[in-house]
């Protein structure tokens, strides 16, 4: 695991680390030494800390005049034993949603577990951004993974599903990639 960095083409145009909206901002990394773990896996040292134990994180871009962001996870979703929708909600969602954030991408093809609690945080962050035309949307998930969102019923306020796992962003711009979500999302509602 060591060696799965965040995703790194887009960091000439945006870096966390720079934008005072965020909660990464001002943090600096080492290349070199590896400190976090996710149990007893040493990850790379350039994914963010924000309050799990098993879970980590990049925000890959951020676009306030567009009202978009995108994360990339790494490491184990636990909901049941560390709350880590709360941390993901509190600490990061809710500073970019006070900038104007109401569109969320969640690349979650290196998150390896799902635990679910309840649904509370994901019920009041679909909330939060649903009145701006906002959503919530993660790609490429594990099939067990999907299979334990399916069985929590996130599927009310989150959009996962066959169609978003077959996302090729790494191929796409940000902007690309909001607008291939978009789309994604528009054939979504009509179906339903």
């Amino acid at each position: 695991m060591h060696d799965i960095a965040p995703y790194h083409r887009w960091q000439d145009d945006y870096d966390a680390a720079k934008d005072k909206h965020t909660p990464f901002y001002g943090r600096v990394y080492d290349e070199f030494y590896y400190t976090k773990k996710i149990y007893n896996h040493f990850i790379h040292p350039q994914w963010d800390e924000f309050g799990s134990q098993t879970l980590y994180m990049k925000i890959l871009f951020a676009d306030y005049e567009e009202g978009f962001a995108i994360f990339e996870l790494i490491g184990e979703w636990n909901d049941c034993l560390y709350n880590d929708i709360m941390f993901l909600k509190r600490d990061v969602a809710d500073e970019l949603i006070k900038q104007g954030i109401h569109k969320f991408v969640i690349i979650a093809e290196n998150v390896l577990n799902f635990h679910a609690s309840d649904d509370c945080y994901y019920e009041e962050w679909y909330e939060d951004v649903k009145d701006e035309d906002g959503w919530i949307c993660l790609l490429n998930l594990f099939p067990h993974v999907e299979e334990e969102m399916n069985d929590a019923r996130l599927g009310y306020y989150v959009s996962f599903g066959k169609r978003l796992n077959e996302v090729n962003w790494r191929a796409m711009t940000p902007k690309g990639l909001i607008q291939k979500v978009e789309d994604l999302m528009m054939v979504k509602r009509r179906l339903h």
